[in-house]
This record gives C-alpha cells, structure tokens and sequence, in this order.
C-alpha cells in the first residue's frame, strides 16, 4: 500500500469517528471506527467498525449505518478535499472481540498455573 493511501485511510477514519461524534453522538457511541481501506483508484472505501454490546447492539448499528451512511461522506467529503472520493462500505470487524476473547482465555490459564 502506498504512503499515499495509508494518509487517506487515516484521514478518512479520523473524519467518519469525528463527524459521528458530532452529529450522531447519541445513536454512535457504542460504535468504533477501527480501520478504513480504500481501494487505490479512491472510488471505494470500506470502513471497519466494532460495537461494544450482544447481537442486537450490532444489528442496531448496521441498520444505523444504512440509514446515515450517504449523509456521512457527505459531511466527510466537505472535510477531505479530494479528487474523487470513496463510497463507503461499512463492515463489522470482530476482531476486537475475538482479542478480548483471547486476552481472557490467557488470564484463565495464568490463573489455573499459579
């Protein structure tokens, strides 16, 4: 990945989780942007988010996502000049979980061996 590519996803993820803050801040606050990867002709962008909650807490944030997500590159695309910018797809990432899962799993051993 270009240097180039690796600023955008940055940008992009400090702008999503900035104008979710500032204009969502009631329905967004159990959701974390985690990653952003934008595809190199920056026409595609996806957005990796994580939910602290169950099952339901995710569906809620999907069903959130599909209702603002026009509004927020909007409002992102105001911020970030740039040529051509990205339709965002917004993605679940479990792997904040699945480390929380481990990190358990570690401490469980660590207290059976002492």
């Amino acid at each position: 990945m270009s240097q180039r590519i690796s600023r955008i996803n940055e940008l992009l993820q400090r702008e999503v989780s900035e104008q979710m803050r500032r204009y969502y801040r009631s329905e967004t606050a159990p959701i974390t942007i985690s990653d952003v990867d934008c595809s190199t002709n920056l026409r595609h962008a996806k957005i990796f988010y994580s939910v602290l909650g169950d099952e339901a807490a995710i569906r809620a944030a999907e069903a959130l996502f599909q209702r603002i997500g026009k509004d927020l590159r909007q409002r992102a695309s105001k911020q970030v000049i740039l040529k051509y910018f990205p339709r965002f797809e917004f993605i679940y990432d479990a792997s904040l979980e699945r480390g929380a899962e481990i990190n358990e799993i570690i401490d469980q051993l660590d207290l059976e061996n002492e």
